[in-house]
């Protein structure tokens, strides 16, 4: 069949809408409408060719939701009318790593990094899904373990938000860092992910919840997900700001931005003896965190985490059940809502830091 599609086919250039093939559902996979798409700051990255682990050309988007229009003879957990949201990281369920309780990197997302075929194609030649998802197109097709069944009555544009930023961040606290009652923390970035990570350190129970960022914009919209305090990084040194309000550290800091110089301050600003950094952002290809082992030695640790450690299918759902019961705000997290026409906007509006979370459709 044939499906509209966003499509990047050099670093730099803006997205245009191109007519693609798209190969049929196979017996183990599922044919998703997609309804609305959130914009994310590594989709800019693929695009700027800064972080770019797919072949151009591609069709960004990995934080889609829609309705299943088809399904394969195998599929069983998934049926036609579903609303689902497509994960990057699937979840077959059977696996060492799905068994293990320790990740969400299923065994065969694992194999699917080098391998997986895009069912995308234009003239006869592949185009990349970034993710495996590529969800800024009208239709994708994807397999049955990438496809999380979520509840009908969040609508689309709220929902798609937790396939990356609201999984990421809020997973980030509860799944990799395990945020206790009454801890402190510092969010080094106050984007999609990173208020993302302020609210779930509200879910846990933070006493205090320290913003780093350099859009002063960030303050007030911070405080609308539980930020307790705000440092602005062009006029204050992140690491001394604080140690001072903490009087020694922060137990729990994260890094969402990207920029390897945050990581390393996010890293300073925890508490010797028992500090904890995640590192949630991907900085440009090629760049490396450095750390002073002895740092390590004196009890410190750093922590990677991938979509929040969540897994995508058997627990990604919960979150849009926080939401439904108000304990997630996901209203503000989404302020602009753009026709497909004006992706090229959206992206704009993030690189000036005017938005926050923009969601497309077509």
């Amino acid at each position: 069949m044939k499906t509209r599609a966003m499509v990047c086919h050099a670093p730099g250039t803006p997205l245009v809408e191109e007519l693609l093939d798209l190969a049929p559902p196979g017996p183990g996979d599922v044919l998703i409408e997609i309804m609305a798409s959130g914009l994310c700051h590594t989709d800019l990255s693929q695009i700027e060719g800064k972080a770019a682990p797919y072949p151009f050309p591609v069709v960004v988007g990995h934080e889609g939701a829609g309705i299943v229009r088809e399904v394969g003879a195998a599929v069983t957990s998934v049926k036609v009318g579903d609303h689902v949201i497509p994960v990057g990281i699937g979840e077959c369920g059977s696996c060492g790593n799905c068994r293990s309780g320790r990740t969400n990197l299923c065994e065969a997302f694992l194999g699917d990094i080098a391998l997986q075929p895009s069912p995308f194609s234009l003239d006869g030649q592949p185009v990349s899904a970034y993710s495996g998802v590529g969800s800024l197109a009208q239709f994708i097709v994807t397999a049955e373990r990438n496809v999380a069944v979520i509840r009908n009555d969040v609508p689309f544009h709220l929902a798609c938000t937790a396939g990356c930023c609201v999984a990421t961040g809020v997973g980030a606290v509860m799944h990799t860092a395990h945020v206790e009652n009454g801890a402190t923390v510092a969010v080094f970035g106050l984007g999609g992910i990173g208020l993302n990570v302020v609210q779930g350190a509200r879910l846990a129970g933070a006493a205090r919840i320290i913003g780093v960022d350099i859009n002063p914009l960030r303050h007030e919209q911070g405080k609308r997900f539980g930020l307790t305090d705000f440092i602005d990084a062009r006029t204050s040194d992140p690491v001394t700001a604080i140690q001072a309000l903490t009087r020694g550290g922060v137990d729990y800091a994260f890094e969402c931005a990207g920029n390897v110089k945050l990581m390393a301050q996010a890293f300073e600003s925890t508490r010797i003896g028992w500090g904890c950094t995640v590192v949630l952002g991907v900085p440009p290809d090629g760049q490396a965190m450095e750390l002073v082992p002895f740092q390590l030695q004196l009890g410190r640790r750093v922590q990677g985490s991938f979509m929040g450690n969540v897994k995508g299918r058997s627990e990604l759902p919960g979150l849009l059940d926080h939401f439904a019961a108000g304990r997630l705000n996901l209203a503000d997290l989404v302020t602009h809502r753009l026709p497909m026409s004006e992706v090229n906007a959206g992206f704009d509006l993030m690189r000036r830091g005017e938005s926050l979370r923009t969601v497309v459709s077509f």
